[in-house]
C-alpha cells in the first residue's frame, strides 16, 4: 500500500515544522519566533495552519503562556529530526561540493579524548586542512543527549543508564583501567607494599554519585572488602579535581590514559600510586546517533579515530 503524504498535500511546510520544534525547546511561543527571526503574530499564524493542517490540537494555554499536547510533542518530535535531516544534508552536499571543508563537533570522555581523538585531531591537520574541529569533553550522559539533539556529530564515550540504547549506534571499542593518583610528594607516594586500608585515611575526590566512574570504583573496592572512602568533594571536573589532588592530600581515581597525561616517567603535577584493584571502567565507543549518516568531514575524522584505537590497541 503506498503511503499517502497527507499533511503535504494539506499544505504542511518546513516552517511549521521548525516552528514546533522551536516551542518544543524553548517553551514560548515568543522565544522561538525570535530564535526563527519572524514576529510572534506570524509564529501564531504558522501554529493554527498546523493545527488546521492535522486536525489535531498542537497546543493548549496555561496562565504563562501555552504547552504543547501530545500531539504537539509527538508532532515536534517528527519535525526536530526532519530539520536535523535537512540541516545535516545541507552540511554534506556544502562539504562534498567544497572538496572536504567544514565543521565537525565530536564529544568524548576524558581517556578516549587524550588517547584517540586528540591524534585524530592532529593528522586531520594534515589531511584536511580545510576542516574545522569541534571537541566537548564530558561524563556519557551529557554528550548522549548532544547526540540525540544532534548537536555532536559522534562521540568517543559511553550509552548512560536509563537512556533507550535503540537510539544510537554504538561501535564498542575498550575499556578504561583506573588509577589513583595524589600530588607530588604525598605520603603515599612511593610506599612499598601499599594496601588498601592505608588509602582509606585520606579524603577522596570522586564524580558525583551515580556517575559510571564513581560505580565502577565502589564497586571494585568493596569486591576487596574496603569500605567506601571519604568523599569530601563530588565534581566532574578534571580542572576541579587536579587543582583539589595538587593542593591537598587527597586522592583520586582517574582513567590511567589521564593519569599518565600529568604523572608519567616521574613527571607532572601528579603520582600514581603503586597499587592495582584490577578496576577497569566499561568499554567505552564511538556512539552515533542511531541510522544517522556522518558528513564526509566527520566520517573521515571517524576513521582516522578507529585507526589510532587500533594502533594502541596492538
Amino acid at each position: 500500500m503506498r503511503n499517502d503524504p497527507i499533511f503535504l498535500r494539506r499544505g504542511l511546510k518546513l516552517s511549521h515544522l521548525r516552528l514546533i520544534a522551536a516551542i518544543a525547546d524553548l517553551g514560548q511561543v515568543g522565544l522561538a519566533a525570535d530564535q526563527l527571526g519572524i514576529t510572534q503574530p506570524a509564529a501564531s499564524r504558522l501554529l493554527a495552519e498546523l493545527e488546521q493542517i492535522t486536525g489535531e490540537p498542537m497546543h493548549s494555554r496555561t496562565g504563562r503562556g501555552i504547552t504543547l499536547t501530545e500531539q504537539g510533542r509527538a508532532m515536534a518530535r517528527r519535525g526536530q529530526r526532519v530539520v536535523l535531516e535537512i540541516d545535516e544534508a545541507g552540511r554534506e552536499v556544502a562539504q562534498t561540493g567544497a572538496g572536504l571543508r567544514g565543521h565537525v563537533r565530536i564529544g568524548s570522555v576524558t581517556g578516549p579524548a587524550l588517547d584517540h581523538v586528540l591524534p585524530a585531531v592532529r593528522a586531520a591537520r594534515v589531511f584536511m586542512p580545510e576542516v574545522t574541529v569541534e571537541i566537548d569533553v564530558a561524563p556519557s550522559d551529557p554528550l548522549a543527549r548532544q547526540i540525540l539533539d544532534g548537536r555532536l556529530d559522534l562521540s568517543m564515550s559511553r550509552i548512560p543508564l536509563g537512556i533507550d540504547p535503540a537510539g544510537f549506534d554504538f561501535h564498542r571499542m575498550g575499556g578504561e583501567p583506573v588509577v589513583f593518583v595524589v600530588r607530588r610528594g604525598h605520603p603515599l607516594a612511593g610506599v612499598p607494599d601499599l594496601t588498601g586500608e592505608a588509602l582509606m585515611g585520606y579524603d577522596w575526590v570522586m564524580p558525583g554519585p551515580g556517575a559510571i566512574l564513581r560505580r565502577t570504583v565502589e564497586a571494585g573496592l568493596a569486591s576487596h572488602g574496603l569500605a567506601l572512602p571519604r568523599i569530601r568533594l563530588a565534581t566532574s571536573s578534571f580542572l576541579l579535581t587536579l587543582a583539589l589532588v595538587q593542593q591537598t592530600n587527597a586522592i583520586a581515581p582517574l582513567a590511567r590514559a589521564v593519569a599518565r597525561q600529568f604523572g608519567g616517567k616521574g613527571e607532572g603535577p601528579l603520582d600514581i600510586l603503586p597499587i592495582d584493584f584490577g578496576i577497569e571502567v566499561e568499554p567505552f565507543g564511538m556512539v552515533t546517533r542511531a541510522g544517522a549518516v556522518l558528513t564526509p568531514a566527520a566520517a573521515r575524522i571517524a576513521q582516522l579515530i578507529v585507526e589510532s584505537w587500533t594502533q594502541a590497541s596492538r
